[in-house]
């Protein structure tokens, strides 16, 4: 495997995901906004995944693709509270939040270019527009799996699907603590988990290599479409 990316839209469990890989061995960005991160990354999930699949397709052959699904009643709500949360930052001039952030928000929610970009129907039809979209591209492919992390067996399905046999029983201290299921994280009004988990595997989503913290480049890609 090349790389596995994630690329469920926010508040369908990507925090949740990523923690639970971290443990498998695997090195995961919750977040990437630079070229170095990628290159660092065996997982990379939330933006700007979710957004830039396409292009990641590209510049990663042979990688992997989980597109994570949630019910809408349980994903509005959800989504509300971050957007409104995200609302005033994700301002191209004047918002703090990281610039490749601002863009994919802005790509997939359109905040300011809506009337109401909190309301159930606007959100209801990016989700549902986003879906579709993903459907589309990956069609009749073996390298994209879908999955709900609320389903049990979730994880297992990924960790197969990632070329990882789960351990159905625990025989050792580090199988004792491996996941077997997605772990609840960001629940209700919590939106950052991952800032506080301390772990290896771990990369940050500023990442600083060769050429600094420059993002990737796609440039070309987009001119041959």
């Amino acid at each position: 495997m090349n790389k596995l990316f994630i690329i469920g839209l926010p508040r369908t469990g990507t925090t949740s995901i990523s923690v639970a890989l971290l443990d498998y061995g695997f090195k995961v960005a919750h977040t990437a906004y630079t070229k170095r991160a990628f290159e660092l990354a065996d997982v990379v999930s939330d933006a700007p995944c979710f957004c830039d699949y396409q292009e990641l397709d590209q510049l990663f052959p042979h990688s992997k693709f989980v597109y994570l699904e949630r019910s809408l009643e349980r994903w509005v709500p959800s989504m509300q509270m971050l957007l409104n949360k995200m609302l005033p930052e994700l301002a191209p001039k004047t918002g703090y939040l990281n610039p490749v952030l601002k863009r994919v928000m802005n790509q997939i929610f359109a905040p300011f270019t809506t009337s109401n970009p909190l309301s159930k129907e606007h959100l209801e039809a990016c989700y549902i527009n986003h879906q579709q979209q993903v459907m589309d591209y990956f069609a009749q492919r073996d390298d994209f799996l879908r999955i709900d992390i609320s389903d049990s067996n979730s994880l297992p399905v990924l960790l197969r699907f990632m070329g990882f046999e789960p351990p159905v029983t625990a025989h050792s201290p580090h199988e004792q603590s491996l996941h077997t299921q997605f772990p609840h994280l960001n629940s209700g009004k919590q939106v950052d988990n991952w800032k506080a988990i301390k772990h290896p595997n771990k990369i940050n989503s500023l990442s600083a290599g060769a050429e600094h913290r420059q993002f990737l480049d796609y440039r070309q890609l987009r001119l041959n479409r």
